[in-house]
């Protein structure tokens, strides 16, 4: 059996059971991972607040870390309470230190002040905070107010801005929490700030007098996460997902507000995927129960993507009801080259009606409407370049169908605002169709995505037999995309690969298509990046 990532928790105890290290041992134990607890120092609280704070010596704390580097190295560290400066410098040393071996992520939970309304840092801790662990930051995840302490800004800072500023401190990522927040249209939003993606992340808000432990919960399974290998906008939303799950199952151990407690189901319960948004402008599609809709659109089956009208025909004529046309433009486009681009949409636009099949224009939106073409697919590239008003379009009532492609669970995230006809994972394997650095999903991460997606999942990249179109389609994938797999004959592959698919159905509800009884997956998802 392998062994769990380790994570070390630098942070105080509770002792009341509901924050600081014992919730990081709750979120830890869902997340999988094994936690190594570093005590800075012992409390004593309650439910109802915090009546003392006894700081451990800055050679207790050392100690602590010599005993643990060799034995059990760290993959990921998390900091909590740190009682003054030399703690703050002991922790920057011992990360310098370990990172001379080896990549170790540093989560800051910037643990200012209890819930309660009890302080925990002074100005020279603060400022230790700017100076040595900004700097070295993975990942910081304060709550607003903690947020405009550490970046010496008004209360009243916007989210972004204050994350701005901490990156431009030194932090590689930033999360802005607002679960303390008021609710936006009924949602609990988090401001991410991350070299993949900028947005907030969201979902509905879970009202609880039940909350303590929510931050710690959060920043251990950020920093579980981060040591599973996932990249920081990954890590955050299985973060957000770990949290909300924690505040669904809180309940009271005393009179004030009680514990939230992870459980290790979280990372399989579609309703807890959030959405991502595109820009600072929080917008989102609804929030629906798990599932598609009450009348679900038709299965996209066997879905073709080809380069050109002629090509079109030819595998509507095989029997092919699902079809892309990708034409992608030149990298220096001659006067006029747009005019036979226009000719071949019109074309396959005609060619699909007639035959009663679904067309997607791959990229070349506004010539695909122009045609009245009834689908588009658009790279998330693509999208991010379109303003507020451009991604609105999209999606407006009467605008063609969309299909967004996604390869990370932050993309995941992203294309679910958009509430589109159907989201493409891939590379499932290893594909010499274009380049990228995703590696592949597999059929595991597969199985994931078309449980949580909430959206018909369309699988691409390295179907190129029958056998992997009916591993795919066992994944419970409502489309399986084939580009070189189709060959020069459609006529006379497509047959085989219609029968694959109508093979996976039929099994579907027996097996997954490694053999292991469908219970058993899919679990937590592996980084695409």
């Amino acid at each position: 059996m392998t062994a769990p990532p380790i994570v070390w928790t630098v942070a105080g105890t509770d002792s009341g059971g509901g924050a600081g290290i014992a919730a990081d041992q709750r979120a830890a134990d869902a997340c999988g991972v094994h936690l190594c607890t570093l005590v800075t120092a012992v409390t004593a609280q309650n439910s109802r607040g915090v009546q003392r704070i006894d700081l451990l010596p800055t050679a207790t704390l050392e100690a602590q870390f010599a005993a643990l580097q060799d034995d059990m190295p760290p993959a990921a560290i998390k900091t909590g309470l740190l009682g003054g400066p030399q703690q703050v410098a002991c922790v920057a040393h011992w990360v310098d230190r370990l990172r001379a071996r080896a990549p170790v992520a540093l989560v800051v939970d910037p643990v200012l002040s209890a819930s309660t309304g009890a302080a925990f840092a002074d100005d020279a801790t603060l400022a230790a905070c700017r100076a040595l662990l900004l700097p070295r930051a993975s990942l910081v995840t304060p709550n607003r107010r903690e947020a405009a302490r550490l970046a010496g800004l008004p209360d009243d800072t916007p989210s972004p801005t204050l994350a701005a500023a901490l990156r431009a401190r030194g932090a590689a990522s930033v999360c802005v929490t607002g679960g303390d927040e008021p609710a936006t249209d009924g949602l609990a939003l988090d401001w991410v700030a991350s070299p993949q993606a900028d947005g907030w992340l969201a979902l509905p808000r879970i009202d609880t007098p039940h909350h303590h432990g929510t931050g710690c919960t959060f920043a251990t399974a950020a920093a579980s996460a981060l040591a599973r290998g996932f990249v920081a906008a990954d890590a955050l939303v299985l973060a957000k997902m770990a949290t909300a799950s924690a505040l669904r199952h809180g309940a009271a151990a005393g009179h004030g507000a009680g514990p939230v407690r992870a459980r290790a189901g979280f990372v399989s319960d579609a309703s807890l995927m959030p959405q991502m948004s595109w820009c600072a402008a929080p917008r989102f599609a609804p929030f629906i129960a798990p599932g598609f809709a009450a009348t679900p659109p038709p299965a996209l089956g066997l879905y073709a993507i080809v380069d050109r009208a002629e090509r079109v025909a030819q595998v509507v004529e095989a029997g092919v009801r699902t079809v892309q046309l990708r034409i992608k433009s030149p990298s220096r486009p001659a006067a006029g080259w747009m005019n036979p681009l226009r000719d071949e949409i019109a074309a396959a636009t005609a060619c699909c009606r007639a035959a009663g099949a679904m067309l997607f224009v791959n990229d070349h939106h506004a010539l695909a409407v122009a045609a009245g073409a009834p689908g588009v697919h658009l790279g998330q590239e693509d999208i991010a370049l379109l303003d507020d008003a451009g991604r609105a379009a999209l999606v407006a009532p009467g605008a063609p169908a969309l299909g967004v492609s996604a390869h990370s669970l932050w993309e995941l995230a992203r294309a679910r605002s958009l509430a589109p006809r159907y989201i493409a994972c891939g590379p499932v394997w290893p594909t010499l169709t274009k380049r990228m650095p995703w590696r592949p999903q597999g059929l595991h991460n597969l199985a994931w995505w078309t449980a949580m997606a909430g959206a018909p999942v369309v699988a691409i990249g390295g179907i190129l037999t029958a056998d992997r179109a009916r591993q795919a389609a066992g994944t419970g994938a409502d489309g399986i995309c084939v580009v070189r797999g189709l060959g020069e004959r459609p006529a006379q592959t497509v047959p085989g690969l219609q029968a694959a698919l109508a093979q996976a159905r039929a099994e579907a509800h027996r097996k997954a298509p490694d053999g292991r009884d469908r219970p058993d997956w899919p679990d937590w998802p592996t980084p695409s990046l």
